[in-house]
């Protein structure tokens, strides 16, 4: 069964309605001026109350590595999310699972993810646009998921209304959504949120 990632989680009431919904992970973002970035201790607040098997996911965007890894230690955060224009080389001194997101615009930036191989617990594949700010998103290609090297989480443009038809064209090992399942940025909709990881799931 697809793995379901709920990011941009800003608060307690948001983390338990994903909880609750059977989010398998949650992502925190500690991407500065971004809308939904939160403070390390913002977010270890909430990931002290994270019941043992909901992994809680930091988001980073070329931060040095000691700072990422501050900030890994004083979340209990469980994996690490770049975003950025991180090397390859960079990203294999950590200790905790990375995710590497590739921004997908068609087939050719595929290549992209050859250095990473092998050096990346999973990819996520990400639209170009670099965040939202409430607004919907277009989706990526997802049959260009089929063709991707290794686990792959699809983002970009999901929401309770297509996700089932992505994962039966991309079959991901994860779906990632942050926008489309808020009432506004940084605020989630639980009906959504249910809604969503049901139809993930392959729910009704």
């Amino acid at each position: 069964m697809v793995k379901v990632k709920i990011c941009g989680i800003t608060n307690q009431e948001d983390a338990m309605t994903s909880v609750e919904a059977g989010a398998d992970a949650l992502g925190f973002i500690f991407v500065e001026n971004t809308p939904r970035c939160v403070t390390p201790d913002q977010a270890a607040s909430i990931i002290r109350t994270l019941p043992p098997f909901v992994t809680p996911v930091g988001v980073f965007w070329d931060h040095p590595s000691g700072h990422v890894k501050a900030v890994a230690e004083t979340c209990g955060l469980r994996a690490l999310q770049f975003h950025g224009d991180e090397p390859p080389e960079l990203l294999v001194e950590y200790r905790l699972p990375v995710i590497k997101t590739i921004r997908v615009g068609g087939p050719q930036d595929l290549v992209r993810m050859l250095p990473y191989h092998h050096r990346v617990a999973a990819f996520l594949l990400d639209s170009a646009e670099r965040w939202s700010e409430g607004e919907p998103r277009q989706p990526i290609e997802w049959r260009l998921a089929r063709m991707a090297p290794g686990r792959i989480i699809l983002s970009a443009g999901l929401t309770p209304d297509n996700v089932a038809r992505a994962v039966s064209i991309a079959r991901p090992y994860a779906v990632d959504v942050n926008s489309g399942v808020e009432a506004g940025p940084g605020r989630k909709d639980p009906d959504k949120v249910w809604r969503f990881i049901a139809r993930a799931k392959g729910g009704a």
